[in-house]
C-alpha cells in the first residue's frame, strides 16, 4: 500500500524527466495537469464506490493508476491497482471505501510534494 516514508522525501521525477527530455517547462505542465485532473478522477471513483458500480470503480481506478507513476509515487499506483482489481473481481469490496479514503487523504501530502517539485523546476526555468 502507500509508503508513508516517501511522504517526507522529494518526489522521484525521473519518469517525467525521461518523458520530457528533462524539460522543466513540460514537467511543470504535467504537474499542473495532474493537480487539475486527479480531483476529478477521484470524485468519479468516490461516486462509483458510493453507487456500488464496480465496473465503473474499476475503470476509474485504472484511469488514475498510471498518473501516480508519472509523479514518482509507484506505491500509490500499486494502491490504485489493488482497488482496480477488487472492483473488477468483486473481491474485498468492503475494503474499497477505506482504500479510497486512504488515497484521498494521501493526495493532500502528494500535492505538497508536487508544489515543492514545481517550485524547484520553476527555478530552473527562470535561470
Amino acid at each position: 500500500m502507500l509508503n508513508l516514508e516517501k511522504n517526507n522525501i522529494p518526489l522521484d521525477l525521473s519518469y517525467l524527466r525521461e518523458m520530457s527530455g528533462d524539460s522543466a517547462e513540460f514537467m511543470v505542465e504535467m504537474i499542473d495537469m495532474f493537480k487539475q485532473q486527479t480531483p476529478l478522477y477521484l470524485a468519479d471513483l468516490k461516486q462509483a464506490i458510493a453507487d456500488q458500480d464496480w465496473p465503473a470503480a474499476s475503470r476509474c481506478a485504472h484511469k488514475i493508476k498510471p498518473t501516480f507513476a508519472y509523479v514518482g509515487r509507484e506505491d500509490a499506483r500499486e494502491h490504485m491497482q489493488v482497488m482496480e482489481h477488487h472492483a473488477r473481481d468483486l473481491s474485498n469490496l468492503e475494503k474499497l471505501p477505506a482504500q479510497f479514503e486512504e488515497i484521498n487523504d494521501f493526495i493532500q501530502v502528494l500535492n505538497k510534494q508536487l508544489d515543492e517539485a514545481k517550485a524547484d523546476l520553476e527555478k530552473r526555468i527562470t535561470l
